[in-house]
């Protein structure tokens, strides 16, 4: 076999530049050192609370989210879990918002701020219940889908009926006054619809629902009248009378608002 000196020199340059360049390449990457690497519980806790202060949610929850990771059982863990929450709020991240408090209610059901985590849980259902084109085209909020009202009652219900004395419950009992009234009007939509499409039972059926679990309401009136006309279209006078002499004895000035007819053949 000839010899050629420089083959092995071409081999011992190309083992050169295998070695070299991975290490080239490491120098031309950006320091990916995390600078928070070494704070303390309080220094983290400080940072996120000042990002917070300034409006950096999106920073404030990094540090509160490595604070908790860091220091799980510290004593920032806790306040900086249900701050978290308030971040992402004010973030527009209702989901995580949710998520978070769902966390710190089961994880701390004893925290002295746990009537503040379901008061919370209520504005950031409460919040949800208009959107962002609701904004620049405000529209009847009973008319919008009722889950997120229904879900922001419950949540306010639960913070007044465990905790009637925290300084949440007084906004959160106005809140539900709103929200009743407003998934009252809500139901009142939907049985309309239904009288509309000739579904009388179905209307007939959710006029008594806002009858019964909203008795107080604006909404009653109006469903005291479908309730008539759903009667009426079904033949069913006697009960559709009953409904009538109901209306006129609670809401005199409110019969016949709703156009009930004498008779509606079915």
């Amino acid at each position: 076999m000839a010899f050629y000196p420089w083959c092995y020199t071409m081999r011992a340059l190309n083992l050169l530049l295998v070695l070299v360049l991975p290490l080239a390449g490491c120098a031309l990457l950006p320091d990916q050192t995390d600078e928070t690497e070494g704070w303390s519980a309080q220094k983290l806790y400080s940072k996120a609370k000042d990002a917070l202060d300034d409006g950096s949610y999106e920073s404030a929850i990094n540090y509160f989210e490595k604070l908790e990771a860091r220091y799980p059982f510290g004593q920032y863990a806790q306040q900086a879990l249900i701050e978290t929450a308030y971040a992402y709020y004010k973030y527009d991240e209702p989901e995580s918002a949710t998520a978070t408090l769902d966390r710190f209610i089961k994880t701390y059901p004893r925290n002295p701020h746990i009537d503040y985590a379901y008061y919370l849980k209520g504005l950031v259902n409460f919040d949800r219940t208009s959107t962002l084109l609701d904004r620049y085209l405000p529209r009847d909020p009973t008319e919008r889908d009722a889950g997120a009202a229904r879900d922001s009652f419950f949540d306010f219900q639960q913070l007044v009926q465990r905790f009637p004395d925290s300084k949440y419950a007084k906004d959160a009992r106005l809140r539900m006054a709103y929200l009743r009234n407003n998934l009252a009007k809500y139901d009142v939509h939907v049985a309309d619809y239904y009288m509309r499409r000739g579904a009388y039972i179905a209307a007939a059926n959710r006029a008594k629902h806002v009858i019964e679990k909203y008795p107080r309401t604006p909404a009653v009136p109006e469903a005291l009248n479908i309730l008539i006309q759903a009667y009426q279209a079904m033949g069913l006078d006697e009960l559709a009378a009953d409904a009538k002499r109901v209306l006129e004895l609670n809401f005199p000035a409110e019969a016949g608002k709703g156009g009930v007819p004498e008779h509606v053949d079915g």
